[in-house]
C-alpha cells in the first residue's frame, strides 16, 4: 500500500531523529548517529515513488532540522517535537494529504486566460484548494468582474486567504464534496496523482460550456481545448465541458 504524502516524510524523519537521539545513548558517536539518520531518509527517498522535488525535500528535511535545532536537540523534552507536527496537521490536515501541498500560483501564470476562456459578466469562478489566495489574485487579474470563490480544507489557510482576498468569497470546505455544477470555471493546481479524480468530478458535474483549468499538469489521455504558456515551465491546460472520456493508454 502506498502511503499518502507527506506521511512517508514524517515517518522517515521520525526514524532519523530516533536514531540520532537514541544511538549516542548506546555508545555511538553523534557524527555516526547523524550519518545513520541521513542514511535512513536517503533509503526511504530512493524507494519512494515520488517526484524529484519530493525526494529532495525528504532528504534535506532531517539534516536541516538538526542544524535548526543546534546543540539543544538533546535538551528538549520529548513532547516538544510534537509541536511542529501539530502545526503541520493544522495547516495541512489529514484529509488533505492526498491533495496538493501549498504551492502558490505565480502572479503571471494565468496571463491570457480570459481571452482563451471568455466568461459572461458575473460568472462564478472557483479556486478549488485556494491555499493563501495566490490563485484567486491571479484569477482576479483576468476576470475582474467575476464572482470569485475560494475553497480550502485547512482552516488556518482558509482564514489567512479570507484576510488576504477580501474581494472573494473564501470558505473552509472539501473541494471533492463541493458541487461544481454551479460554476462557470473551476481552477486547480493539483498533483498529477489527484488530477484524474478532479477530471472524473468535472466530467460528472460541470455543465456544458464550463471550464476546468489546471496549472502545470495536463490530463493524461485527454486533449485540451487550449494551452497557455504565460510562464516558462508553468503551462495552463484548459478543458471545456462536456469532457470526453479519457482515452486508454497505448
Amino acid at each position: 500500500m502506498t502511503l499518502p504524502w507527506p506521511l512517508p516524510a514524517l515517518l522517515a524523519w521520525g526514524a532519523a531523529w530516533g536514531a540520532f537521539l537514541g544511538l549516542p545513548r548506546v555508545g555511538a558517536s553523534a557524527a555516526g548517529a547523524f550519518v545513520v539518520g541521513v542514511g535512513l531518509v536517503v533509503a526511504v527517498a530512493w524507494r519512494l515513488p515520488a517526484t524529484r522535488w519530493r525526494r529532495v525535500f525528504l532528504v534535506a528535511g532531517f539534516p536541516l532540522s538538526v542544524v535548526a535545532a543546534g546543540g539543544a536537540a538533546g535538551a528538549l523534552p520529548a513532547w516538544a517535537w510534537l509541536l511542529p507536527l501539530a502545526l503541520l496537521l493544522a495547516v495541512y490536515p489529514l484529509q488533505a494529504w492526498r491533495d496538493a501541498p501549498v504551492f502558490p500560483t505565480p502572479a503571471d501564470a494565468l496571463g491570457g486566460l480570459a481571452t482563451a476562456a471568455p466568461l459572461p459578466p458575473q460568472a462564478r469562478v472557483l479556486d478549488a484548494g485556494c491555499g493563501l489566495g495566490h490563485g484567486l489574485r491571479a484569477l482576479r487579474a483576468e476576470y475582474p468582474g467575476a464572482r470569485l470563490e475560494g475553497l480550502e480544507w485547512s482552516w488556518p489557510l482558509a482564514l489567512a486567504c479570507r484576510l488576504r482576498c477580501r474581494f472573494a468569497r473564501v470558505r473552509r470546505g472539501d473541494i471533492w464534496a463541493e458541487d461544481w455544477s454551479g460554476y462557470d470555471l473551476v481552477y486547480l493546481f493539483q498533483r498529477p496523482e489527484s488530477l484524474p479524480r478532479a477530471l472524473d468530478k468535472a466530467r460528472r458535474e460541470l455543465r456544458p460550456g464550463a471550464w476546468l483549468v489546471s496549472l502545470e499538469f495536463a490530463a493524461a489521455g485527454l486533449r485540451p481545448t487550449a494551452r497557455l504558456d504565460a510562464l516558462p515551465g508553468k503551462p495552463v491546460w484548459l478543458y471545456r465541458a462536456p469532457l470526453p472520456a479519457t482515452e486508454p493508454p497505448r
